[in-house]
């Protein structure tokens, strides 16, 4: 079996890509620059394409019986516009099994995914865990995390969880028309990640909650764009509560519990030490 994982540069498409490879799959990396690819395994097979522009993706699916493909492109995550015709270049290709990094909303890549007669499953993380790592910076320097929102709450999921539900879904099957929503087994505050942060390290690392104005000027001391600290203001200040839903994603499709963030902070904790 030869599995195409695109996004493979990618925090998410390198795990996916180990976790096949240990599984022995044969994997195929997708990737605008196979240039920036040259620390993937020696074994997987990298091949450039871009998947907004579907005339560049041939020699990508050729021989593929399996695809993880994302569902957003670019800096910006824009919706994946070339759908319904990547899905007829899988289908000519003779692919069977088709995942799909998104959180399964109507729209014309979810109609073209049903449409395409694939065996497709759905897969979206609540959050990343490693998003975490945003403040690797500022912990190192300061040992102090400042944010606003200090009451939000996320179910986030480890990396390497998504990765081996996908890795999974792909090898075995099984879960065919679903969507999963993976999340991590607990819902955190960032105060709660710093906590868990702190107790990895050995250090002592304060988080200091900040009210709209002063998140505001902080940002803007740091050179973020107006625009970019209203939407964050926005965006935090509008959590909804479904970010904190814990879901049985891993367990169901994996057969074993999802990795606490204390896991995670342990085995990233070099990263914010000094």
């Amino acid at each position: 079996m030869t599995i195409l994982v695109t996004g493979a540069t990618g925090t998410l498409g390198r795990h996916v890509i180990e976790r096949l490879r240990q599984t022995g799959q044969q994997v195929r990396a997708l990737t605008r620059n196979p240039a920036e690819a040259t620390d993937l395994p020696d074994d997987v097979e990298v091949v450039g394409g871009d998947l907004t522009k579907p005339s560049t993706l041939a020699a990508a699916f050729q021989g593929v019986s399996a695809v993880h493909l994302l569902g957003a492109t670019g800096h910006d995550h824009a919706p994946l516009r070339t759908g319904p015709q990547i899905m007829a270049m899988a289908t000519e290709a003779g692919v069977r099994r088709l995942t799909v990094l998104s959180d399964g909303e109507e729209g014309e890549l979810k109609q073209a995914v049903r449409d395409s007669g694939l065996e497709w499953t759905f897969a979206w993380p609540i959050d990343f865990m490693s998003n975490a790592l945003g403040w690797a910076e500022v912990i190192r320097s300061s040992a102090e995390v400042r944010e606003p929102y200090a009451n939000r709450r996320t179910a986030s999921a480890d990396e390497t969880d998504v990765a081996d539900v996908i890795a999974t879904v792909l090898t075995g099957g099984g879960h065919g028309g679903r969507s999963l929503i993976v999340s991590g087994p607990e819902a955190l505050t960032p105060a709660d990640k710093v906590s868990a942060i702190a107790a990895a390290t050995g250090r002592e690392i304060h988080f200091t909650e900040l009210t709209d104005d002063q998140a505001r000027r902080q940002w803007r001391a740091e050179g973020w764009p107006e625009e970019g600290i209203e939407f964050m203001l926005h965006m935090w200040a509008t959590v909804p509560d479904t970010v904190a839903t814990v879901t049985s994603a891993v367990e169901k499709v994996v057969g074993r519990p999802p990795r606490t963030f204390a896991q995670w902070a342990a085995t990233h904790a070099d990263a914010f030490r000094p």
